[in-house]
């Protein structure tokens, strides 16, 4: 019958060696001696060595009894106490063990499937009028990407996962429970379910299977989008794991305000400064439009001040197709400030024909007229 070596001589560190430097050993050998890479007969015995070694030495309390009774403290032949159910467990650790044996009852704990990768946000700023007709843009996404060496496995290529020593690849571990026979069952910790571990972690992405990177990206906005709009790219989220499925990618827009132009649902709305003279006679003014070119409205003799013209089909186009907005143009008169003397004298005259009072020190028409016109 063989004897088994000390477990700190098969990973060759010192028995003061802490949890760190006992897994750079157990990382170290195991690149060294596993079966998919090591071709030599008598690899896969000293990999199974190195791998109970490690599931010893990597656990506290294993380690503890190991450190005290050797070998036997981690085989179940240390002392002859007979088994007593509650030795060990106070009264919240009774409880405890219930909760977790109740809901284990329907069965043992599930294997962890693929699981689909997280959704992202982006925030994009447009102009007023990409807003309106569209525009194409590129963007780069900061993202969890698969790992392209391992594929997503996080196992380095050329080797394979091995079966979970502690678990012996069920993903779940049986305890005995407090009471008689009652068996407990709770998911492995050390593959966290899986029934397998990463003896050898692939060198780019440390066995996580995911790596950060940038992705660049071409982003078709439709005309006709608004503030807040969101556009949804299906599949550009972040990669999932264990080869589920991505995330998608949300796109929310913010449109940069316009010195001329504000919007009102699909219609753009334009103030159009006139002077009074414009309002009074009637005139033909030229005004923009958000196409980059030009209308002539024809200012009706008598505007009032806030009255509004329509160019038709020269607003927002509809988000769904069907046409397009209107532009809607509100007057705005404007009372001058200042005037030359001849202008005042003619206004004058214009007050005493309209029947109006000047001087006496009361307000003046320019003044009632600005009071009328909120102050403008």
């Amino acid at each position: 019958m063989s004897v088994k070596r000390d477990y700190y001589e098969v990973l060759g560190v010192p028995r003061t060696a802490n949890a760190e430097e006992i897994k750079r050993a157990f990382r170290r050998l195991a690149r060294q001696y596993h079966p998919d890479v090591n071709k030599s007969p008598e690899a896969e015995a000293i990999f199974k060595e190195i791998n109970e070694a490690y599931e010893v030495l990597s656990d506290e309390q294993k380690r503890a009894l190991y450190d005290r009774f050797g070998h036997a403290g981690v085989n179940g032949s240390v002392g002859s106490t007979p088994y007593d159910p509650f030795a060990g467990f106070g009264l919240g650790d009774i409880f405890d063990t219930f909760e977790t044996f109740f809901s284990t009852m329907t069965g043992a704990p599930p294997r962890r499937r693929p699981q689909r990768g997280a959704d992202l946000r982006y925030t994009l700023h447009l102009s007023f009028e990409e807003a309106v007709f569209g525009v194409e843009k590129e963007i780069e996404v900061p993202r969890l990407e698969t790992c392209p060496v391992c594929r997503g496995t996080g196992t380095e290529p050329g080797t394979q996962p091995i079966r979970c020593p502690r678990c012996g690849g069920s993903g779940e571990v049986r305890q005995r429970g407090p009471f008689f026979n009652m068996i407990v069952m709770t998911t492995c910790e050390r593959c966290q379910g899986e029934g397998v571990i990463t003896a050898i972690p692939c060198h780019e992405c440390q066995g996580q299977g995911r790596i950060r990177a940038v992705r660049r990206l071409s982003v078709k906005i439709p005309a006709g989008v608004d503030e807040n709009s969101q556009v949804r790219l299906s599949g550009e989220g972040e990669a999932g794991l264990r080869g589920g499925p991505r995330g998608d990618l949300y796109i929310s827009l913010r449109i940069k305000p316009h010195p001329h132009f504000r919007r009102q649902g699909n219609d753009i709305v334009y103030e159009l400064p006139i002077n009074i003279a414009q309002a009074a006679l009637g005139a033909e003014v030229v005004v923009p439009t958000v196409d980059g070119t030009e209308e002539v409205v024809h200012i009706q003799p008598g505007t009032q001040h806030g009255r509004t013209y329509v160019l038709r089909g020269k607003g927002v186009p509809h988000l769904r197709g069907g046409g397009r907005g209107d532009q809607i143009v509100v007057v705005r008169i404007v009372v001058p400030t200042k005037l030359t003397e001849r202008q005042r004298e003619l206004l004058t005259e214009l007050a005493r024909t309209l029947g109006s009072e000047v001087g006496n020190g009361k307000k003046g028409v320019f003044e009632r007229m600005r009071d009328a016109l909120g102050g403008m």
